[in-house]
């Protein structure tokens, strides 16, 4: 495997496209809880990310809003995968995108060269609002313009499937 390029090189990669985004550093954040400290420092829609595969192997990245409820047990009927789906392991998770638990992030795809990985964009995202995803490290926040944010995507080759990810039902 190429050794997975570093917040570094993405903002090298962000700055070659002409893409602007807007740096918070901070300290580590692990989880969508311990990254509510941050919301008065940093605007725009904040994200949780997942890396899941499917019973087949097929792997998946998705990014959605972070207060969006996602019913795990009915994603892989929208995103026509092969039976349900789980977490992969940390290994997987670095192998195919280079990152760590607790640092998974949309850019991330620029790691995975081979195309191994569907990125997948909750609809909800896509109101116009900036995203905000880690530059590969989970001890600062990126802001990024939607649009911006999908030209990223498709430069690393991966067009993005945007889709309203299912809720689970109510309890």
């Amino acid at each position: 495997m190429t050794a997975p390029l570093s917040p570094q090189d993405l903002a090298a990669a962000l700055d070659q496209l002409g893409i602007a985004t807007s740096r918070i550093d901070h300290e580590a954040v692990f989880t969508v809880a311990e990254s509510k400290e941050l919301r008065g420092a940093v605007a725009g829609h904040h994200t949780k990310n997942l890396f899941l595969k499917d019973k087949k192997g097929r792997l998946f990245l998705v990014s959605a809003l972070e207060s969006t409820r996602i019913d795990l047990k009915r994603l892989h009927e929208t995103l026509g995968a092969s039976g349900r789906l789980s977490f992969g392991s940390a290994e997987l998770l670095l192998d195919k995108l280079g990152v760590t638990p607790g640092s998974v992030t949309a850019f991330a795809v620029i790691n995975d060269r081979a195309g191994e990985v569907t990125m997948v964009l909750d609809a909800g995202l896509m109101t116009g609002a900036p995203m905000n995803f880690h530059p590969l490290v989970n001890t600062a926040t990126l802001g990024i313009a939607r649009d911006d944010m999908l030209a990223f995507l498709r430069s690393t080759g991966h067009e993005p499937l945007i889709v309203d990810l299912p809720a689970p039902p109510e309890a």
